[in-house]
């Protein structure tokens, strides 16, 4: 995973961009995906699904998570009072109606985002509570030399001083741990999602591509492919 320049989110005609205008671009990420196509999205999407289960985190991880959600219920910050269609609303409210109506998919289970939409070539979800609402985009990215890439978007509000003492405490935990972790089991996603499952003794894109069409599972944040772009636009230049 490389941090890559904010412009390369602002420039590109994100879906995303209608909804998100009071938010804070907090950091923009880009994950290598070799030999990616423009069709490739909902294959990546499912390779994270099947790779990226809370439980598969890396120790050290999973500890700071746990960290996490016992201060937050030891401080009142995750309450139901605080997160999306209490403190504030949800921003599926926000969506014009062409992504309104397409299927978003159902929240994934142990994930703490809800999905908000998903598209051929982008995806988002969020989450809220007393310190902030975030929300993470997922595009599908086209880069110079033609292949695409997996770029990841966290934009957020803050919620007051509180907010941006949090966001500035948990900075470096972030970018040491949590965002390596993510690079790590993300890009090895991308790379074994052919190779067999040991479980199932079939190539995880069979096992994926049948999922898909018998049950439609959720991907890793909640979102479900639902359609293409209202203006038909199903790659991306960044």
């Amino acid at each position: 995973m490389t941090r890559v320049q904010k412009t390369t989110f602002t420039e590109h005609p994100w879906r995303i961009h209608e909804i998100t205008r009071d938010f804070h671009i907090e950091d923009v990420w880009a994950f290598r995906t070799p030999g990616a196509g423009p069709s490739d999205f909902p294959v990546m999407l499912a390779a994270i699904q099947a790779a990226g289960e809370p439980a598969k985190q890396p120790w050290l991880v999973r500890s700071l998570f746990a960290l996490r959600w016992k201060l937050g219920a030891l401080l009142g910050w995750d309450r139901p009072s605080s997160g999306i269609g209490r403190r504030v609303a949800s921003l599926r409210d926000r969506l014009p109606d062409d992504l309104r109506n397409a299927p978003r998919g159902k929240d994934v289970e142990g994930m703490p985002f809800t999905s908000v939409y998903e598209l051929d070539t982008e995806c988002a979800s969020e989450l809220a509570n007393k310190t902030v609402h975030t929300v993470m985009h997922l595009g599908w990215a086209r880069k110079p030399d033609g292949e695409y890439r997996l770029q990841m978007t966290v934009l957020v509000k803050p919620n007051g001083l509180l907010g941006k003492l949090y966001l500035a405490a948990i900075a470096p935990f972030r970018y040491l741990v949590v965002y390596p972790a993510m690079t790590r089991q993300w890009e090895r996603a991308w790379r074994e999602r052919g190779q067999p499952s040991a479980a199932e003794g079939e190539p995880a894109s069979s096992r994926i591509t049948r999922n898909r069409v018998h049950s439609q599972p959720d991907t890793p944040l909640g979102c479900r492919r639902g359609q293409k772009h209202a203006d038909g636009h199903t790659g991306s230049v960044s």
